[in-house]
């Protein structure tokens, strides 16, 4: 049952009107780590993040239309370099101080530009931002260096939720406590033991859902209870058993029990840069254009997929999903050909050795990764990348990703070569996300952590993705995406495997459970029936 619930408004239809009432128990797979709002990329801080905070814009998670939310209206001048906004009357944070022109200001200015006195980084969504000017109370403008035409979108994402002035005054370290987030969402943080449990309770004053909602008030569940259950078979036996109501992260090799047990699978798709490869040219094994256009090539995306995953991922065709803006299909540069892989690494100079090895300078072709635990299936995909590159003369280890070397060795391109990746967005600029050094910066340019490797700079790429992010033109920007897909591929950056969903089972008796657009779910409208 893939993408079964992103309907916007409640449907009453059989199962009568929403009851008002009740805790939702969910099940999350990985505690959160920082919820400062921009950090709410990884997806155990968004899931929290969408209920405690709003944000100006709201997202159709169908048509990706930009609707008003805490902002009733907005202008925006023909170049992209102003965004002028007018907002709800009458919006207050938790902590009953008003969520006005002169708070969206502060948090923006805060997102655009950083705090590093506070250690509060910029905002990976918000390009070329310069400052802020609050017109009057409920009217506040932005002003941008140059054109930034994804920043209407940039508010509408969980990186852009509204917190109070006094959560801003505090330092990056202290906001992993979620009891030091004051937001203006339909839930507040009632507990937290880290690392464990959080416990939400509903706002009973909450009178400002997303616009084009039906529902304004309260949200109908009196809570919701986080407990962080790190393995997959004990978050799917409590759902069956009646002891949990909703979960995250869904194997697609449990789809079928969960279905066949009557209760439902959701997969929301991300939208934004898929579950790849990607090479840190840094490293001298994988410097040579020709050794990763090999490993490319070596790679069979079909039986990853076929062999571990459902209907709900699908191949891979571009460096971002077919559902994305400015999607291109690449399908023809990505094709599974073992022989031209054996070919381009004896032009690169790498020739089979007696261990089956390919060697070359008296070195071993063999590369490391970590495997990366958000990522669904992410150590058997690696585990299989590692046989079909295996049968080409490479060799690839896939350490574990909770090691506690993992994160320090992952920005350093002399120990990881190759990493997984994806992040979802729904709007190109998710690609400048991925790729650019003050970004994500997921090629590691100029050496990541390491000062040992020769360094590496792709000035082209990197123009592009300022182009595309300054780009106000709609088609000149859509053909910006489109250079920059077949340039990554061109490049073998990166080797896409597949679309990558947010997977979730609920138990059938939980109603209107909603998602924005890249799979994170908001429970605003979520209810529970008798069961």
């Amino acid at each position: 049952m893939a993408a079964a619930a992103l309907a916007a408004s409640p449907s009453f239809a059989a199962d009568g009107a929403p009851v008002t009432g009740g805790t939702l128990i969910y099940l999350e797979q990985q505690a959160h780590t920082n919820l400062y709002p921009p950090a709410g990329g990884f997806y155990p801080n968004g899931g929290i993040l969408n209920q405690i905070t709003d944000k100006l814009t709201w997202q159709d998670p169908k048509t990706l239309e930009i609707k008003p939310w805490i902002a009733e209206s907005w202008a925006v001048n023909a170049d992209a370099t102003e965004y002028t906004f007018k907002l709800r009357k009458d919006v207050t944070f938790s902590d009953g101080t008003p969520l006005d022109a002169a708070a969206v200001a502060k948090n923006y200015d805060t997102y655009g530009k950083g705090n590093a006195a506070l250690k509060l980084p910029v905002s990976e969504v918000i390009n070329n931002y310069d400052r802020s000017e609050v017109v009057d109370p409920q009217t506040v403008r932005f002003f941008f260096k140059k054109p930034s035409p994804g920043f209407l979108q940039g508010t509408s994402v969980i990186g852009s939720g509204l917190v109070s002035l006094a959560t801003l005054a505090r330092p990056f370290d202290e906001l992993g406590d979620a009891t030091k987030i004051i937001g203006s969402g339909p839930f507040t943080v009632e507990s937290e033991t880290l690392g464990k449990e959080l416990v939400l309770k509903a706002r009973a004053d909450y009178a400002w859902g997303p616009a084009p909602l039906a529902h304004q008030g309260r949200a109908y569940l009196d809570g919701i209870r986080y407990i962080v259950t790190p393995e997959d078979s004990v978050r799917i036996g409590a759902l069956l058993a009646g002891q949990a109501d909703f979960i995250r992260q869904v194997q697609a090799y449990d789809e079928p029990q969960v279905k066949d047990n009557g209760y439902l699978v959701y997969a929301g798709p991300t939208r934004g840069v898929n579950n790849s490869v990607v090479f840190r040219p840094d490293n001298p094994l994988v410097a040579d254009v020709r050794v990763r256009q090999a490993l490319l090539h070596a790679t069979d995306a079909d039986e990853i997929v076929g062999t571990l995953f459902s209907d709900n991922y699908p191949k891979a065709t571009s460096i971002i999903a077919s559902t994305a803006l400015g999607y291109v299909d690449l399908s023809a540069k990505l094709t599974h050909d073992e022989a031209l892989a054996k070919r381009l690494l004896d032009e690169a100079g790498w020739t089979p050795g007696a261990d089956g090895l390919r060697h070359k300078d008296g070195k071993a072709l063999e590369l490391t990764a970590y495997e990366s635990l958000p990522q669904p299936q992410n150590k058997e995909t690696l585990q299989l990348v590692a046989q079909q590159w295996a049968r080409v003369g490479v060799k690839l280890n896939v350490l574990a990703g909770d090691s506690g070397s993992a994160t320090v060795d992952n920005l350093d391109p002399e120990k990881t070569p190759v990493s997984p990746a994806m992040v979802g967005r729904a709007d190109p600029d998710v690609i400048k996300s991925q790729f650019y050094p003050s970004n994500r910066d997921v090629l590691r340019q100029k050496g990541g952590a390491s000062t040992k490797v020769k360094s590496f700079v792709d000035d082209k790429l990197n123009g592009l993705l300022v182009a595309l992010s300054s780009e106000p033109d709609k088609a000149k920007r859509l053909q910006l995406v489109a250079e920059v897909q077949a340039y990554v591929i061109d490049q073998a950056y990166a080797i896409p495997i597949f679309e990558e969903p947010q997977a979730y089972a609920g138990a059938p008796y939980v109603k209107d459970i909603a998602f924005e657009a890249v799979g994170r779910p908001y429970f605003y409208n979520t209810w529970l029936a008798e069961h």
